[in-house]
């Protein structure tokens, strides 16, 4: 019968990846409490009914469509990162919140169906939906918890920046 010997630094380097590994954390991405736009709007409760509708609006599933496209994703990146960041999990939550944060935006950004009432475009000056005076999608954020401890992302780019793009952007051709 064959014997082996050794294994020891493996095992050493498997407990020790364990324990990294072992530490609980969440990730949010979205609006978070107390997101609120100059005018007092909560910004996550005009999410919702931009995403859903509501009896005078259609629903515009920018976040079920950026769930749908880019989910399938995110496991791989997670691993990717959990090796670059030497499994370094509050890291690579980080990482994953700043990417699911960028999808969310650029999937607001590309939603163009559907179209906006020809009285909101009047009103607003211009006809990209879910674009106004840019707040909502400026207080697009991420939260990583670890265990009672809270990381916030940075705030993005100005508003009124973001405004200013969505007038002068033009619709996809079909």
């Amino acid at each position: 019968m064959a014997t082996i010997k050794g294994g020891h630094k493996l095992q050493q380097y498997l407990a020790k990846l364990a324990a990294k590994l072992d530490q609980p954390g969440t990730l949010r991405v979205g609006w978070l409490e107390n997101a609120t736009a100059p005018n007092g709007d909560n910004l996550g409760l005009r999410a919702f009914r931009l995403e859903f509708g509501t009896s005078k609006m259609p629903p515009r599933p920018f976040f079920r469509n950026m769930i749908a496209a880019k989910a399938k994703e995110w496991p791989a990146a997670l691993a990717l990162n959990l090796k670059q960041t030497d499994y370094n999990v509050k890291l690579t939550l980080e990482r994953a919140g700043e990417g699911i944060k960028g999808q969310l935006k650029e999937s607001i950004i590309d939603l163009w169906a559907p179209p906006l009432a020809p009285s909101t475009v009047k009103r607003k000056g211009f006809e990209k939906p879910l674009i106004e005076h840019g707040d909502m999608l400026n207080a697009v954020a991420w939260e990583v918890n670890m265990g009672g401890k809270v990381t916030l992302s940075a705030a993005g780019p100005g508003a009124a920046s973001l405004a200013s793009a969505a007038k002068v952007a033009v619709k996809p051709k079909p």
